[in-house]
């Protein structure tokens, strides 16, 4: 049987492009949709499986809830997002949240106008209403960057990932661990969850001047937050970045200070961004996978819509300690 596949490779486009003309939304040029249904009509698409799907009131259109300044994190995982939707035969449409609370009912607004088979956070939402406006039109909604209790997530355990990371750093000798982590987030609480857990699980004090909170996951956030440790106290010798892009803001920060990175203090990021393996030196992180984080939560989503799975899951992925040149063992600067 001929599927929505079959016909795009025929036409030489996306299956999404098929779907667009198959449901009568969205901009597809004449030439190729004239391609696409003479196909169908040549094919009996339409009265097969395509007809079925419209009849359930299909859109094959996936939202996608990110922030205005998404990261290098989230736009990597957009794109492995996109692509696998798109292997189903769905279409994207963005719906972006500012930092600012109204903004999320803005976005719910916007969302409320368009036809859904589903949404795809890649961002957290605190507005209950958005929870409560999915349940009640029963639209399927699963998280990659949180762990919401009333939705399915795809994402790994980030406290024991922090506590990892910091243990890392505990290992190598340092006993004086700061961290720059953006506040307001349920993910980035359990990372200093973590960070604090592996201090007392060593015996080590907390010291609330090392943790300085940022407003964003973004580099210039964490120059910021380097700033502001610097000022606050220089009484430490390695810090926890909650994500890479901090830690490349903080690179820059130390730099501007002729503090030497390990040497003077050991950097060590979260995510496992491409740069992270580029920059200079090379940084020590937490690797997400993000590729499979994507893959399947594209997939559950898409078994969702079509019944082939139940709206229950919770799917926590490994993580890994990825060691290069931003840690070492702390130099004894009375030696020198």
């Amino acid at each position: 049987m001929v599927n929505i596949i079959d016909i795009a490779k025929q036409v030489g486009v996306s299956p999404s492009t098929v779907s667009r003309v198959v449901n009568g939304k969205g901009y597809v040029k004449l030439k190729k949709r004239e391609e696409i249904l003479k196909i169908i009509d040549e094919t009996g698409y339409i009265p097969n499986k395509a007809a079925r799907n419209m009849s359930r009131g299909r859109s094959f259109a996936i939202g996608i809830v990110i922030p205005d300044t998404f990261n290098i994190f989230q736009r990597q995982l957009f794109s492995v997002i996109e692509r696998n939707v798109d292997s189903f035969g769905y279409h994207t449409l963005f719906f972006f949240v500012k930092p600012e609370g109204v903004s999320e009912k803005a976005c719910l607004n916007h969302m409320k106008s368009e036809k859904l088979d589903g949404v795809i956070l890649l961002h957290e939402l605190k507005d209950t209403l958005f929870y409560e406006y999915c349940a009640d039109i029963k639209l399927p909604v699963i998280s990659t960057i949180c762990n919401h209790r009333h939705i399915p997530t795809v994402t790994i355990d980030d406290r024991q990932a922090a506590k990892e990371g910091v243990n890392h750093l505990i290992g190598l000798g340092h006993t004086k661990i700061a961290m720059i982590c953006a506040g307001g987030f349920s993910f980035g609480n359990r990372r200093v969850e973590g960070y604090y857990e592996a201090l007392e699980e060593n015996g080590l004090p907390r010291d609330e001047r090392r943790l300085v909170y940022v407003p964003q996951y973004t580099a210039e956030s964490g120059m910021y937050g380097m700033r502001e440790l610097l000022l606050r106290s220089r009484d430490f010798s390695a810090v926890f970045a909650a994500s890479d892009e901090l830690a490349l803001g903080a690179m820059r920060s130390l730099r501007d200070e002729d503090l030497r990175i390990p040497e003077d203090v050991s950097l060590i990021g979260f995510d496992d961004i491409d740069i992270a393996d580029y920059l200079h030196p090379r940084l020590t992180t937490i690797r997400q996978p993000i590729r499979e984080i994507g893959e399947q939560a594209a997939r559950y989503l898409h078994r969702v819509i079509t019944a082939q799975q139940g709206t229950e899951a919770e799917v926590v992925l490994p993580h890994r300690l990825i060691i290069r040149d931003s840690t070492c063992t702390p130099v004894d600067k009375t030696a020198q």
